[in-house]
């Protein structure tokens, strides 16, 4: 098949690669030059695991190019993908801005039959929008081309992106016609020859699933923050919690582990975008306001140890941070929480320096020339003056540390752990004050 993808970021990139992996012909349109030529020129301008190999493995076999011409890109393919942002509105929407430019162009530029595919996290309606800017678009020229449109939500985990599109767990399908769920059976019958994963249902309720699935998984987040809080107070262990409400197969592990607050591009703005629907609509969603709030709160907890532990007054003090990106095998650092953890150390007086894998550039990126923040070039250069450290992402280099040598580097020989890394018996037997969240 020849397919357009419009839009080069996770979504974009990966769905393209994976498309041509499959032996489609792909092109990948996006209006940032800077990306195009990172990608002709053999790079990635994102981090996500493996990706960087498919797209060199079809850009070498001719079924992956990349354009910022759009009319190249309209006139190649008859399946459209949009997979562009939809960054959050002032007032917690989805902007839609993009999208419906994407859809504008088709419809200017289409001169035969079209499946476009929203695949971008859109709003319930998305799909009468874009297919209304279409026929606004071919009635100013006088057309009356056919084209459907059809709603096609991404299940992707960054740090896992192209694991999850070339197995996915599900296929969902928003479509009114069969000309288009028959072209979105044959795109996707190669990545379900085990058994059919394909879920076919009305396009409203496809662009619910998306949301509806990434509120779910936040509303777990914070409902074990707030037990880990609660566990605090009364002197119980979140984590044996968390095995123990696991084992129950209609609750499950996924989703369970306590921390410091979720972040990245899906999780917040999805569900501030879910609450703005549902405020349009006439229905006030207590659950996910509160989920919000809770997940607001928990940023803070990592801070608030610190203030406990220090002070308020944190002038003169260093703090080393291990892992700024929102969660590890990624540089995205979109909500993330090191940057509020990282800004209020900042507001009390203190400095920080920071090591992470791979987010690092991109943090300088958002922080600038920020004199109160140094880069360390691994895990233990960070020690290196420190007051304490501050653990805010997972990853996995930081799980077998040497504690002994922790305590030696550090001035307070203090640990606070906002993602429950060790046991504590571990750190504490090394000589360190560990604090961990939800665990006593």
């Amino acid at each position: 098949m020849k397919i357009t993808v419009v839009g080069t970021g996770y979504v974009g990139l990966v769905s393209g690669a994976c498309l041509a992996e499959m032996g489609n012909d792909v092109l990948c349109l996006d209006l940032d030059p800077n990306k195009i030529k990172i990608l002709k020129d053999g790079g990635i301008p994102i981090h996500e695991p493996g990706l960087d190999k498919v797209v060199e493995r079809n850009v070498a076999a001719g079924r992956l190019h990349f354009t910022t011409d759009v009319e190249e890109a309209v006139r190649f393919g008859t399946i459209q993908f949009i997979a562009v942002g939809t960054p959050p509105d002032e007032d917690g929407s989805a902007d839609l801005k993009y999208v419906l430019a994407a859809a504008r162009n088709i419809g200017r530029l289409m001169t035969d039959y079209k499946v476009i595919i929203d695949k971008s996290t859109v709003p319930v309606g998305t799909a009468d929008k874009v297919r209304a800017a279409v026929a606004d678009e071919l009635a100013k020229r006088g057309l009356d081309l056919e084209y459907s449109v059809v709603s096609n939500p991404e299940f992707l985990k960054e740090g896992a992106a192209v694991e999850d599109f070339m197995k996915p767990d599900r296929i969902v399908v928003g479509a009114e016609d069969e000309r288009a769920i028959y072209m979105m059976r044959a795109l996707y019958a190669p990545f379900q020859r085990n058994h059919d994963k394909l879920v076919v249902m009305d396009v409203r309720s496809a662009e619910l699933t998306k949301y509806a699935a990434n509120a779910m998984l936040a509303t777990r987040i914070s409902f074990m923050n707030e037990l880990a809080l609660l566990a605090e107070k009364l002197g119980a262990d979140i984590e044996l919690v968390r095995q123990g409400i696991g084992s129950d197969p209609r609750i499950g592990y996924h989703f369970l582990y306590a921390g410091c607050g979720y972040g990245g591009s899906c999780f917040p703005k999805d569900v501030k975008a879910l609450i703005k629907s549902g405020a349009d609509a006439g229905q006030d969603l207590k659950v996910l306001n509160a989920v919000e709030a809770a997940n607001d709160a928990q940023k803070l907890v990592l801070v608030d140890k610190v203030v406990k532990q220090f002070g308020e007054d944190l002038s003169g003090k260093r703090f080393a941070v291990w892992g700024l990106a929102f969660k590890p095998n990624t540089d995205d650092m979109r909500e993330a929480t090191s940057r509020v953890v990282i800004e209020e150390l900042f507001k009390r007086g203190a400095t920080v320096s920071a090591y992470d894998p791979v987010a690092m550039a991109e943090t300088k990126r958002i922080f600038g020339d920020e004199p109160r923040l140094a880069y360390a070039r691994n895990p233990m250069d960070a020690l290196e003056g420190a007051d304490a450290l501050v653990i805010v992402t997972e990853w996995k280099e930081f799980r077998s540390p040497d504690f002994a040598r922790i305590k030696a580097v550090l001035r307070s020989p203090v640990v606070f752990d906002g993602r429950n890394l060790y046991d504590p018996a571990m750190p504490r037997a090394a000589g360190l004050t560990y604090l961990p969240i939800g665990r006593p």
